[in-house]
């Protein structure tokens, strides 16, 4: 295809994405409304369920304000030659590509995040302020910001600089020296991300001896689950919300509380939360997470071999000297549609994995303190009870609540 052809598919593409998720964004919202399912009716009240209408209907019409900004600005870089002008300013300052590269890319990431900054701050010092769950200061607020571009900076321009010199050494092959890194690099942050990772943004400790701690070894050791690690995350530093994950495997497998979800349930039920990520683990959902993302890694950088010394897919961007870098913004929005297509079916196995891990819970704990757990958070978070089944099938990596008690209480 030539590159004139390439721009309106690129075109086309940016613009039908957004077209979709507008209508499936609208069709959710439709349903806010609904009536709250018979098995939920103890979630909300009358007012709680009129407030969480209003945060979901919020957070709605903030999300096409920026979603067709976002629009707006990437059409605006590829008709104005914005890319190029981009790609000029790297030359400038460096005829080496690696370091044209990261002054691209840079210029586009930080250019990008100090424009949506507004809109960032927005969002959380008014929108979640105004619901009651914002706890971040505006110090925090940009504190995060420059550990961010800081983190970006070391990992992302290394990983960036050492793939475009494998290009250089290797040609076309690039792509699985490129693997290789991209691999080991995933498998060190699934298993150090925690200890890495976490204490640079939050602060975590041991959980403290008690009845909790001790219940939680019991079931741990009940399922022969060997637990030495279980750490409490300050998330009350950032927001009201409270969540659980694990992480790692082996000797580095660890579950992290925050602290939020200690204050916000009972033990039994916060045992009841850990079941669900025991179930995971025993049910291998992280050594499938893992090897499925090396995988689709390694295919997409194979499909990235056979574009990326084809000029026409920098001209498509608008970038007159065809370059590594441009070819790669150009390759990423001509991927997406199988971006998509990818993320729905983990989607959709990731919703099959918690029901599997809720299984799992209730086998070896028990049904009900889960179903009151999923309950509660729901209800913290004023999450959506009556969600629409397309936007469910698109982007909903978990069950809605109504068919996680259902399929608890069968």
């Amino acid at each position: 295809m030539t590159a004139s052809s390439l721009f309106y598919v690129i075109i086309a593409i940016l613009v039908i994405e957004f077209v979709i998720e507008t209508i499936l964004d609208y069709l959710n919202s439709k349903r806010y409304r609904d009536p709250i399912p018979e098995d939920l009716q103890d979630v909300f009240d009358a007012d709680e369920y009129q407030k969480s209408q209003n945060y979901k209907m919020m957070n709605y019409k903030f999300g096409l304000l920026t979603s067709g900004f976002s629009l707006l600005l990437t059409l605006g870089f590829l008709i104005f030659g914005g890319f190029d002008w981009l790609d000029g300013i790297a030359r400038g300052i460096s005829d080496n590509s690696i370091i044209m590269a990261l002054v691209f890319f840079a210029s586009i990431m930080i250019g990008s995040d100090i424009i949506t900054t507004p809109f960032a701050y927005y969002k959380t010092f008014v929108i979640e302020e105004k619901f009651g769950f914002n706890k971040t200061t505006k110090t925090t607020f940009l504190l995060d910001k420059l550990k961010g571009y800081i983190m970006m900076a070391i990992i992302g321009g290394g990983i960036t600089a050492l793939i475009i010199w494998f290009f250089e050494w290797a040609g076309t092959d690039f792509w699985i020296y490129a693997w290789v890194v991209v691999s080991v690099f995933t498998l060190i942050m699934n298993l150090f991300y925690s200890r890495l990772i976490v204490p640079l943004f939050n602060k975590q400790k041991p959980l403290e001896e008690g009845s909790l701690k001790s219940k939680i070894e019991s079931y741990a050791q009940k399922v022969g689950f060997e637990l030495k690690n279980v750490f409490v995350i300050d998330g009350s530093k950032r927001s009201t919300k409270a969540n659980a994950y694990f992480s790692g495997f082996g000797k580095e497998k660890r579950v992290t509380l925050y602290d939020t979800l200690i204050n916000d349930l009972e033990e039994d039920e916060i045992v009841a939360v850990l079941a669900h990520e025991v179930g995971h683990y025993k049910r291998n959902h992280i050594i499938f997470n893992i090897l499925s993302s090396v995988l689709l890694m390694g295919f997409t950088l194979f499909l990235l071999s056979l574009f990326i010394n084809n000029p026409e897919i920098s001209k498509a961007i608008g970038v007159s000297q065809p370059s590594f870098h441009a070819a790669l913004i150009g390759f990423g929005i001509l991927y997406s549609p199988f971006s998509e297509l990818t993320g729905l079916i983990m989607n959709y196995l990731s919703r099959k994995f918690e029901f599997q891990a809720d299984d799992y819970a209730k086998h070896t704990f028990a049904a009900m303190p889960l179903v009151t757990s999923l309950k509660k958070l729901s209800k913290n978070s004023l999450s959506n009870l009556t969600p629409h089944p397309a936007y469910v099938f698109m982007h909903y990596s978990h069950p809605p609540l109504i068919e996680r008690v259902k399929n608890l209480k069968a």
